[in-house]
Formats: C-alpha cells, structure tokens, sequence
C-alpha cells in the first residue's frame, strides 16, 4: 500500500463529520412530531407532506451510507468506493424525488444551493475513493 497524501485523512475527516451531520438532520426530519409540523410554515408542511416513502428512504440510504463510506475512506478500506457509490446514488435519488417530483411545492432558494453541494460533495468522495483504490492509497 502506498503512502497516502497528506490531505487524504483531513479530508476524510471532515467528510465524516459531514456526513454525520447528515445523519443527525435525518433523525431530526423523520422523528418530527405532528405538533412540530404543525408549526412550519405552510410551504414546508407541504412539502413534508409531498414526500413520498422512497424519497425518505433515499434519504437514509445517502446520509447512512455516506458516513459509512467517509469511515471507510478515514480506515484506508477499499470498501469505501461500493458504499460511497450507494450514497451517491441515494443522493441523485433524493434529488430526483424533491426536484423533480414535487414540483407543486415550492422549494426555497437555499435548498437548491445545498442539494447541488451534498451532490457535489458525493461525487467528489467516490473520486476520492476511486483515486484512493488506482493509487493504492486504500487496502
């Protein structure tokens, strides 16, 4: 195995704790109260209402996914690349369910920014992964 670069850990830090972040905003999402619905403006209680099954779970599997692959990618395992992929896929799922199918709803400014960033961050940790395995980086 060779050595990795600097930067390789660092990175894979913060993509961790990115990506736990993303798991502590899906566990506050899906274990909100109705009361706490309640409380939203009516735009977003549309939207939380707009969403179907799938959409959640591409959710799940994007944020969960995401903080396994970045682990991996912090041990140095060629197992990273297949998880991380997941995620990413997960993530173009999500992305699909809220941009494309619940054009109804109006989606705020702010969320459009953050998506393309966790889409941008996704494919940025497969090619690191990628990279990691062709410069044997990775065991």
């Amino acid at each position: 195995m060779s050595k990795a670069p600097k930067w390789f850990i660092p990175v894979a830090v913060v993509a961790l704790l990115w990506n736990l972040l993303g798991c502590a905003a899906y566990l506050v999402d899906v274990t909100l109260a109705p009361e706490d619905v309640a409380k939203m403006a009516a735009a977003e209680q549309a939207m939380y209402a707009a969403r179907p099954a799938w959409a959640i779970a591409a959710t799940a599997t994007a944020v969960w996914f995401g903080a396994a692959g970045s682990l991996g990618l912090v041990l140095r395992r060629r197992w990273a690349m297949p998880v991380l992929v997941l995620s990413l896929l997960g993530v173009i799922a999500q992305d699909i369910a809220v941009f494309g199918l619940m054009r109804s709803v109006a989606i705020p400014a702010p969320a459009y920014v953050l998506q393309g960033l966790v889409l941008l961050v996704a494919i940025a940790l497969v090619w690191m992964a990628r990279t990691g395995i062709k410069r044997n980086w990775l065991r």
